[in-house]
């Protein structure tokens, strides 16, 4: 009997860690796309050209002026002769342009990188028309429809993230749950017992929840290097993949999965002893 209760223990542990782990990885893979969407919404850039009298103090005053909008992310500054030094220009046009035209053509301008609030159009277009009227600035240009389509297919996007992990959460708690039952199942002839000779439903749940509180924790432990073990293995098969660039994220990642596993454990432990506790002697092995 002890060795089936054992076995049933262990049994219990390791499937607990493993559903622990699943819910780990989905987490960093739901995490890790939330954070890619979020940049790719801040990767889009408007392009503010400024007139050539434009004096230094004007630019700056105009640089922190457009930065201080919700919409901004960040606010670079571009000479002329930045650009027309840049290699891609000068490969496109196969030419010296400033030889040929004796002067630098290209406007100063400020590339602005928008940020995640720009998914508001109509927000966007009023921002664009404030920022037209602005003294020194000639034209601004920036992918409209592009800007468009990518937060349209970013927000549906994580619609399904967002749901695929509540589907997913829902069936580890399922699995959670009935592991901790059959594990409690196991030892229905301790609780019969222990309800004969009169004990009390807080002595006969003590023992059981801090059992659970150790195997929620070993659990968590377990599934936390099958993750890590995961990681180092994916980094090794896949060069551009940099786990030390998230170790934030995998350590908030990590220590959850632990505390899952003890709270859950300790709970689901809770819910089944209780309803043992309470169910008739004859009721018991049908639990």
């Amino acid at each position: 009997m002890k060795g089936k209760i054992m076995r049933s223990y262990t049994i219990s542990t390791v499937s607990m860690a493993l559903v622990l782990f699943i819910l780990g990885t989905i987490g960093y893979v739901i995490t890790s796309l939330l954070a890619t969407s979020q940049q790719v919404r801040e990767g889009v850039v408007m392009i503010v050209e400024l007139k050539d009298s434009l004096s230094e103090e004007r630019r700056d005053s105009l640089q922190m002026q457009i930065a201080e909008n919700r919409l901004v992310a960040a606010v670079d500054f571009i000479s002329k002769d930045e650009k027309l030094a840049d290699e891609d220009f000068r490969r496109a046009f196969e030419v010296d342009v400033k030889s040929l035209l004796s002067e630098n053509p290209l406007p100063d301008s400020f590339d602005v990188t928008l940020s995640s609030a720009a998914a508001n159009a109509e927000e966007l277009d009023a921002f664009v028309q404030d920022i037209k009227q602005l003294e020194g600035v000639s034209y601004v240009s920036y992918p409209k429809e592009l800007i468009e389509q990518v937060h349209s297919v970013l927000d549906v996007m994580q619609l399904l993230i967002v749901a695929f992990g509540g589907v997913m959460l829902i069936i580890s708690f399922v699995l959670l749950g009935n592991t901790v039952r059959l594990a409690v199942f196991s030892h229905r002839e301790a609780i019969k017992t222990m309800k004969l000779v009169g004990a009390t439903k807080w002595f006969i749940i003590r023992p059981f929840l801090g059992r659970s509180l150790l195997q929620g924790l070993v659990a968590g432990i377990v599934a936390v290097l099958l993750f890590v073990g995961v990681l180092f293995g994916l980094q090794y098969s896949l060069p551009g993949f940099e786990i030390m660039a998230q170790i934030s994220m995998v350590v908030i990642i990590a220590a959850a999965m632990v505390v899952a596993g003890v709270a859950l454990s300790m709970l689901f432990t809770f819910v089944a002893v209780n309803k043992c506790v309470n169910m008739r002697s004859n009721k018991l092995y049908i639990y």
